[in-house]
């Protein structure tokens, strides 16, 4: 049974080339960027993984075709030039 929910639109920062694996992710499971956002967050706020072995390996490919060398380990030591 689906829930009601009310969505808001929001102007949020992201790194370039991680926006672009997420929407090519998101264009390979047919769903929206935002519905991808809302599964990813949901499933890290109860401290299950989101993707399958599958999942992760298309991630790994579009992170290929998009030069995203960033991992988890960066997560929290990015900045912008100035």
């Amino acid at each position: 049974m689906s829930k009601a929910i009310v969505r808001v639109q929001t102007g949020v920062r992201i790194e370039k080339r991680i926006l672009k694996v997420l929407k090519g992710l998101a264009e390979q499971l047919d769903i929206s960027l935002g519905d991808l956002l809302e599964g990813m967050t949901l499933h890290c706020f109860e401290g299950t993984p989101p993707f399958s072995q599958i999942t992760l390996n298309k991630i790994t490919q579009l992170k290929e075709v998009y030069d995203l060398d960033l991992t988890a380990a960066d997560s929290h030591k990015l900045h912008e030039p100035s």
